[in-house]
């Protein structure tokens, strides 16, 4: 058995203690997420691939893709019992399969079918009920009832536009605004930050909104070109918001140091400015934990890691309708 406060996971068995919460990294990510739990006061860690194991009750996690927050171990001698255990408290299962693949998947064969096509942009989150499970030994399964993000493993695919936008970042956008369950549409007023080579403006220009560019560097031709898009070559930092119009959306996906970037998500906020926030933390070397807790902390907002996110945290703000 392999348990780690702060490493990656070499390989999986059976922890010697009740699990009582796990939490899933995105490839890669594995060791910045035990930092995370760690820190959270997690306790020992038991690595099942990318599934991480621990015998205390849920923490809040900004790095994990989901969160598998009731989990259970059963006896599961046969592929058979294995199926009828899972049909038997609920439809809908996705499986985590690190090891034991076939098994796993005689297993899922055994289970009503989940296909997922990929989304459509724009769209909502499914809202269908579903539950995770994994083998942790062939004969040993270990299910989640419930689990804290409505998609498989974590992963939102999208049917994706190869063709207009100028970079692959449009996703990152689109996979936020799935998870707001809302995005610009046209009457709004958009401000995004950083906004070279434009794929956040293309996002929110092709969906009627009006957007105006900041950025030293020109935006692509094809969004700059775009009737609702308004491009201004200055610094996304040198801009007072108390100078500016107020807007539906603030955007950024700016490379910035992740102190700098919460001082101007706080100087933005308190402007009173923006009624949402969607902004990229991006980290350089080391992750900053710290600052990633203090975007979390601010009143009316979460931050996440997204699946399309790399070594960086997606922030969410909205202000108080009241």
């Amino acid at each position: 058995m392999n348990r780690h406060g702060t490493g990656g996971p070499p390989d999986a068995t059976r922890p010697g203690w009740p699990v009582r919460s796990a939490y899933l990294a995105a490839p890669g990510f594995e060791p910045v997420l035990a930092q995370e739990l760690a820190r959270r006061g997690a306790g020992d860690l038991c690595w099942h691939g990318r599934l991480v194991l621990s015998a205390h009750p849920p923490v809040a996690s900004l790095w994990a893709l989901e969160t598998w927050d009731t989990p259970e171990e059963h006896d599961a001698p046969s592929i058979k019992g294995a199926a009828r255990i899972l049909r038997a408290i609920q439809r809908n299962w996705a499986c985590y399969a690190p090891m034991l693949h076939r098994r796993c998947a005689l297993i899922g064969d055994a289970l009503p079918p989940l296909r997922p096509k990929p989304l459509v942009f724009p769209a909502v989150a499914p809202d269908a009920h579903l539950g995770a499970w994994t083998l942790l030994a062939p004969d040993r399964l270990l299910l989640s009832r419930t689990k804290s993000s409505p998609f498989i493993n974590g992963e939102v695919e999208f049917e994706e536009n190869r063709t207009d936008p100028p970079s692959r970042a449009y996703l990152k956008l689109w996979e936020a605004l799935l998870r707001l369950g809302r995005w610009p549409v046209a009457g709004e007023t958009c401000l995004d930050l950083g906004a070279c080579p434009g794929g956040w403006t293309w996002v929110a220009a092709s969906n009627g909104a009006h957007v105006t560019a900041i950025d030293r560097s020109p935006l692509a031709e094809n969004v700059a070109s775009l009737p609702n898009v308004t491009c201004r070559y200055e610094s996304a930092f040198g801009l007072d918001p108390q100078d500016c119009a107020p807007v539906d959306w603030l955007f950024s996906d700016i490379i910035a140091y992740p102190a700098r970037l919460l001082a101007l998500a706080r100087r933005w906020i308190e402007s009173g400015r923006a009624a949402r926030i969607v902004m990229t933390i991006k980290f350089q070397g080391e992750t900053d934990h710290e600052t990633a807790e203090a975007f979390a902390a601010i009143v009316g907002g979460r931050v996440v890691h997204l699946w399309h996110n790399k070594h960086e945290l997606t922030f969410f703000w909205q202000r108080d309708p009241s």
